[in-house]
């Protein structure tokens, strides 16, 4: 699956030059899409579909869930593009790959990407079904020596050295809040830190006590690289976890989690977070529009 380590500019300029000859389509917003949730890019107007093994240096989504396309087109007047399926570690992608969309849709002029998940609850209180804002990450792998912006730095993208502790904008995050009282979702939204792990076994009951003590609320195989690399070339962050199972804590317990379930509670939420993402996007596009960044 690997196919190169560093990726240069080169392959970046060659693949958005590629897309934009290709689509009709200049996104202002991307959204990538995660476990079960592919559904939120049938909303989009006007669409056209690019399958991932059509586009020049795109690697391929393997997972079950993931549909493995690019689909642009308009949401509430909005120009976007979904990712129908991320990439991730444990499918023996090299991080270059797996965050090699992000400098994509910034070379295609997206100002603004919103990363969705499906995660499973540490916390008490964070129930299945529940969307959580997120707040904050811990890239475990990260901290672990496995950063996507290891190597030589990209110096068109932004500075070597990145300041994380505003990772996810706040202004995004409250809009989002106020949103989600809005359209009466206030019972089963949260705001919180998600926790990226390698995966793709899900975590041990020792395990999960050690993530909940290290502050984590939720905890997931994905996003924490393309957050980075967004963060890294400029881009605005917006960060949604669908809580899709409960992480076990405890030794005396017959439950497990199993991947079919994940993909169940997403399709069954699917509905309520397509419409918390439409209108978000009205909003970001409104906010940006009266800001003079149209």
């Amino acid at each position: 699956m690997h196919s190169k380590e560093q990726v240069s500019y080169e392959d970046y300029q060659k693949t958005a030059e590629w897309l934009l000859s290709q689509t009709k389509h200049r996104p202002r917003i991307a959204v990538i899409c995660g476990s079960g949730l592919g559904s939120l890019a049938e909303d989009l107007k006007d669409q056209e579909c690019f399958k991932y093994s059509s586009i020049p240096n795109f690697p391929e989504s393997t997972v079950e869930g993931h549909a493995g396309q690019l689909v642009f087109g308009k949401l509430r007047g909005t120009s976007c593009v979904c990712m129908q399926g991320r990439f991730h570690m444990y499918e023996g992608y090299s991080l270059s790959e797996v965050t090699f969309p992000v400098r994509v849709f910034k070379l295609l002029g997206v100002k603004t990407l919103i990363v969705t998940n499906a995660a499973g609850s540490l916390t008490e209180g964070y129930n299945v079904g529940d969307i959580m804002i997120i707040k904050d990450q811990i890239n475990l792998p990260g901290i672990s020596g496995y950063n996507p912006l290891i190597g030589p730095n990209e110096d068109w993208f932004g500075a070597r050295f990145l300041c994380m502790s505003d990772a996810y904008d706040k202004g995004l995050r409250s809009m989002a809040l106020e949103l989600s009282k809005k359209l009466g979702y206030s019972g089963f939204t949260q705001e919180g830190v998600y926790c990226m792990v390698g995966g793709p076994s899900y975590e041990t009951i020792a395990e999960a006590c050690f993530l909940h003590k290290m502050g984590a609320n939720v905890v997931g195989m994905s996003t924490a690289p393309e957050v980075i690399v967004a963060k890294h070339c400029g881009l605005k962050v917006l960060g949604l976890s669908l809580i899709t199972n409960e992480v076990l804590k405890e030794y005396d317990t017959e439950k497990a989690v199993n991947h079919n379930d994940v993909l169940r509670i997403g399709r069954m939420r699917a509905q309520t977070l397509q419409t918390f993402i439409n209108e978000l996007v009205a909003q970001i596009d409104g906010t940006s529009a009266e800001n003079g960044m149209g």
